[in-house]
């Protein structure tokens, strides 16, 4: 530990309420002592497709950052997600509404806040090499290639970086989080699509709620530990659907993350006690398309009996992914379709391959006679036309024709509201 910093500390726990008073004392002791004073500092937040009160965090952090620092910088984590129109950052920062600050500067004076432009070299720095000895280690075996690690510019060429954000069951590295938010967060889409495809080859089902190091987490803080910039973290269990914060953790991006995430995993898993038949994952409109309401299944494929069905409910959805076209080509298959046909699918990006395999779930394919078999039937109740879904290897459902109540009381069939980010499971 550091001379200028606390022990990780957690305030809260499962099931409980963290005030802002008290987040913002954890804040105040905890950058009082860091040495930030005269350094530039970025902040790496999520984008808006986490349930997560950021203008109340982005407040807190200001307030004791604001006037300390030489610079300060909000860098949205996008991963490979479509970048944020600035009406939809000026949202969810709290800015431009009835009641509220009318611009960024007026909320936050001083701070600068961008998108993590992934897609621009330009805007990526390497900060080191991980080999391919390495990754097969790190892996488990299931990798043996090399990769370069490329870091947001913002992020590299600050003195601290600080996470602010929440923890919750993730499909690729088991508890979202932490470093996490460095790598998908502000990598490039190299490493990102690599950890994502090793991923899968575990399986989405196999890995998400996971709170120990996976191989995924171990790869990605391989790649995080290369970025010479200091790594803190404010790390929260939020309230799905809610601004409620039940935990938060400062510390360290690790020591951080592995405190909220032993709460997250508490509080973020539903135990049943049979199976479901058919489960309408209802998707609030912070998905706005199938790459990122495809969690409606991730959270739910686990507690779906054999031969079951998963439809995703998003009347709002209109397409399937704006910035991976890929997906259209492919369509969604199991992880076998493409690792018996890999020099078919070894050039499509393999963060396009693992999102593929994550919404279509468990199943076998037989090279032999080119036969697919998946666990699951999934549907979708959206805005894409049925040609599309049907196109795509997904079943299409009229969302128009959906009745929610008469669904429920349908034996053997269970409406979840607000899915996505709690994770079900048949205990």
């Amino acid at each position: 530990m550091r001379d200028d910093a606390l022990p990780c500390e957690l305030i809260g726990g499962p099931d409980r309420v963290v005030t802002n008073a008290q987040l913002d004392d954890l804040v105040r002791r905890h950058l009082g002592v860091a040495d930030i004073d005269g350094k530039r500092v970025t902040l790496v937040v999520p984008d808006g497709t986490r349930s997560c009160p950021l203008p109340v965090l982005m407040a807190t952090m200001h307030r004791h950052l604001h006037g300390r620092v030489a610079e300060l910088t909000a860098v949205i984590a996008l991963g490979t997600h479509s970048y944020m129109e600035p009406d939809e950052i000026d949202r969810w920062f709290g800015v431009g509404g009835p009641g509220q600050p009318a611009s960024l500067e007026e909320a936050y004076p001083g701070m600068r806040v961008v998108n993590h432009e992934w897609a621009d070299p330009d805007m990526l720095v390497n900060v080191g090499h991980i080999g391919a000895d390495r990754i097969a280690e790190l892996s488990e075996g299931r990798l043996h290639q090399g990769a370069d690690i490329l870091i947001n510019r913002y992020v590299v060429e600050s003195d601290v970086a600080i996470v602010v954000g929440p923890v919750f069951p993730h499909e690729v590295v088991g508890i979202s989080g932490g470093n996490k938010y460095f790598i998908p967060g502000v990598a490039s889409q190299g490493f990102i699509d690599m950890t994502h495809w090793v991923g899968a080859l575990i399986s989405s089902a196999a890995i998400i709620g996971t709170t120990g190091i996976t191989p995924v987490r171990a790869m990605i803080d391989e790649g995080a530990a290369l970025i010479p910039t200091r790594r803190l973290a404010l790390c929260l269990v939020v309230q799905s659907g809610t601004g409620e914060i039940e935990a938060a953790a400062f510390g360290t991006s690790e020591e951080s993350w592995a405190a909220a995430a032993s709460v997250a995993a508490e509080t973020h898993v539903t135990y049943i006690d049979e199976p479901f038949q058919r489960v309408i994952s209802c998707m609030p409109t912070r998905y706005d398309d199938i790459w990122t309401a495809a969690k409606g299944f991730y959270k739910l494929e686990p507690a779906v009996a054999d031969g079951g069905e998963v439809v995703i409910f998003a009347p709002h959805v209109t397409e399937v992914s704006e910035v991976h076209r890929e997906i259209h080509e492919i369509g969604y298959h199991c992880r076998d379709y493409f690792v018996k046909q890999w020099d078919r699918f070894k050039d499509v990006h393999w963060g396009v391959l693992a999102h593929s395999t994550h919404l279509r779930g468990a199943g076998t394919y037989d090279a032999d006679t080119g036969v697919e078999t998946c666990r699951l039937r999934v549907t979708l109740a959206t805005r894409i036309p049925r040609e599309v879904c049907e196109s795509i290897n997904l079943g299409y459902l009229d969302p128009d024709a959906v009745d929610l109540d008469a669904l429920a009381a349908e034996p053997g069939t269970v409406v979840i509201p607000n899915a996505g980010e709690v994770l079900y499971r048949v205990r």
